[in-house]
Formats: C-alpha cells, structure tokens, sequence
C-alpha cells in the first residue's frame, strides 16, 4: 500500500501572478493563433478528426473528460461558429450529458492519429435530438439518440510537444496488450 501523498503548503502554488512568474511571457504568436470562428484549416481538420476528447464540469466543480470517436468526420459542422457531435450508444453513466445540463461550458480537442498537432475547441454546448439532424449523423442506418450541439467560443491549433515528448505514435502496441475491459 502506498503512502498518502501530502501537500506541502510552502511549495503550493496558490495565485495567478505565482504562477506566471515561473514561466516566460506568452508567444505573441500563441496568442494571434486563438480564433472565435472555424476557419479553413480548422474545419479540415475536424473533418479529418475520428477521435475527439470532450471536457465538462457540474455546478458544483466536478470535472470530467470523455472520448468520443466514429468514422473520420463524424462531428458535423453546421457553420462556422457551431458543431455537432453525435451521441453513441456508451456505459450510460452519462456525466458529460448531465454535466452540459448543469453547466454548458466544454472544451473539445480533437485529434488525428499520427499527427502531432491537435485543435483545441471551446464553447457552449447544448443537447438536442431534432430528428433531421440526428438523421444527417447517422452510422450503419442508425441515428444518434442526441446530438451535442456547441457554439464555438474559441478555436486554436495547440502545438505538437506533448505527441513529441511522449512518442505517442511511435509506441507499437501488440495484439497482446492489455485491454480494458468491463467489469
């Protein structure tokens, strides 16, 4: 059994101006590239994308972050400000679902196997099952139960030093790899 981990109140970073004083300024460059629309690249990208992560929080702070995949392009883009992504049948526990009930705020980011950059998407998000565009998101002739509806707040490609320094598609995985499975 291992031993509980403590905080030691002296090394806590506690403020925002603590926080900023450990690290250089912001590139003007990171900052230029944060837009509040889907552009070109951006829409190429999801439409690319079979594999998004979506993060959420209740009222209450709980956080919590999901995957959600399907064939290449399955999140739909419905204009340059808003996007669709289906509900697939899961475990049901649904925290993302109640979580968007709770407070709509979501932080998308969508990745691409093999490729190391990822686009960092954030918005309000909105849960609907109007039955034309559930129909238009259908896989094998069956429709979503719902969509996640998000308005787009904030777009931006985020750099590859994470994929880089983990050599994440690099690792070979074996047939013979542990697998998650239910319980």
């Amino acid at each position: 059994m291992m031993k509980e981990f403590k905080v030691n109140p002296e090394f806590a970073i506690t403020d925002e101006q603590s926080l900023r004083s450990l690290f250089d300024a912001t590139h003007a460059l990171a900052i230029q590239k944060c837009q509040d629309n889907l552009g070109k690249h951006a829409q190429e990208f999801i439409r690319r994308s079979p594999f998004l992560c979506i993060g959420t929080q209740n009222l209450a702070g709980k956080a919590d972050v999901s995957p959600r995949g399907d064939p290449v392009g399955f999140v739909k883009i419905l204009d340059e400000r808003t996007l669709a992504i289906p509900d697939r049948p899961g475990n049901n526990r649904l925290d993302t679902l109640v979580n968007i009930l709770a407070n709509p705020s979501v932080g998308l980011l969508f990745i691409i196997p093999g490729f190391e950059d990822t686009l960092r998407v954030n918005g309000r998000a909105t849960l609907m099952n109007d039955p034309e565009l559930l129909g238009s998101m259908s896989v094998n002739d069956r429709a979503p139960k719902l969509a996640i509806v998000v308005k787009v707040s904030e777009v931006f490609m985020h750099c590859a030093k994470a994929f880089r320094r983990s050599h994440l598609w690099n690792q070979i995985i074996s047939r013979t790899a542990p697998r998650c499975h239910h319980l």
